[in-house]
């Protein structure tokens, strides 16, 4: 079994290799496990995603640190890939970011990202967003670097300034977050494939993330085609959230309707099929190891 110091270490392998990383988010548990099943090498925990599935509420601030925390539990424990997760604000101060850090730390994660933004924040392509003064944000990646207790645990800083402020601002926080100790840096929302290459262009040298949201303001581009402008990795925030959202309710509805589901039957995996995609032949052998018949050799 891999250890979470493993999977830090294939994280970092990953993020430096010449391939840029394909990430999705996984909305729970199952979702993480369905990914990993299909060839991702690694999966991200996000609050769009998280806010979504547990509350059933908007990327508006509402999520909490415990509610996220148990979220990345989840998924974590789910599958043998590296984790990233979402931190938002970093849930305070300081001392709230540095709590942050040691708790996701602990829960597995293979980093994290902290973003500017005042709260309570929104998802990065909503209007009406607004953001911290930048040196907030750099005491806070500097409290994140501070906090963690393996340098493979990495700290991304997200700047959400690109619609408040305009590019150059976002560049400039950018690189006032890297040189206070952030690993990969992250420009949320640029508008054109011109600002991508800029932003690349401005830290050649540095990890970059990018977001690829469906409907959302930044060209959807391919995972090959942003390796060739200069990204590290890229992730798919909403793809998985929506296409639940849309199965769902056309299930739902044609049961509501018909009272059946046989239209929506040939897109719904096997029941013998479903059971053996999450362990129950493993919890089988484990239960029949440990029954109390077999169990009465050791005692007797």
């Amino acid at each position: 079994m891999k250890t979470f110091a493993d999977k830090r270490t294939t994280f970092n392998k990953l993020l430096t290799a010449p391939e840029i990383l394909s990430m999705a988010v996984a909305p729970d548990a199952l979702a993480a496990r369905v990914a990993e099943s299909v060839g991702f090498k690694a999966v991200f925990c996000a609050g769009y995603a998280t806010s979504a599935s547990t509350l059933a509420l908007p990327d508006r601030g509402i999520l909490d640190f415990g509610q996220m925390l148990h979220k990345l539990r989840e998924i974590v424990a789910a599958v043998s890939v590296p984790v990233f997760a979402d931190a938002d604000t970093g849930y305070g101060d300081t001392e709230n970011v540095a709590r942050t850090v040691r708790s996701f730390e602990a829960a597995g994660a293979a980093g994290l990202f902290i973003e500017d933004q005042v709260w309570p924040k929104r998802c990065g392509h909503m209007a009406g967003k607004s953001v911290v003064p930048a040196e907030e944000l750099a005491a806070k990646i500097q409290a994140a670097v501070a906090a963690r207790k393996h340098q493979d645990f990495l700290i991304m800083s997200r700047t959400d300034a690109r619609q408040v402020n305009g590019l150059q601002d976002a560049l400039d926080r950018s690189k006032l977050y890297r040189q206070a100790g952030a690993d990969i840096v992250f420009v949320e929302a640029p508008q054109s494939v011109d600002e991508l290459k800029t932003i690349a262009q401005t830290f050649p040298e540095t990890p970059l993330m990018s977001n690829m949201i469906e409907d959302g303001d930044t060209p959807l581009l391919t995972a090959k085609q942003l390796q060739d402008i200069g990204f590290s990795f890229t992730v798919h925030p909403n793809a998985l959230t929506y296409a639940h959202a849309y199965a769902d309710r056309e299930l739902l509805s044609e049961l509501a309707t018909t009272g059946k589901t046989a239209k929506s039957r040939a897109h719904m995996i096997a029941f013998n099929d479903f059971n053996h995609f999450v362990g129950l032949e493993k919890l089988n052998a484990l239960e029949a190891e440990y029954a109390p018949e077999k169990m009465t050799s050791f005692i007797e």
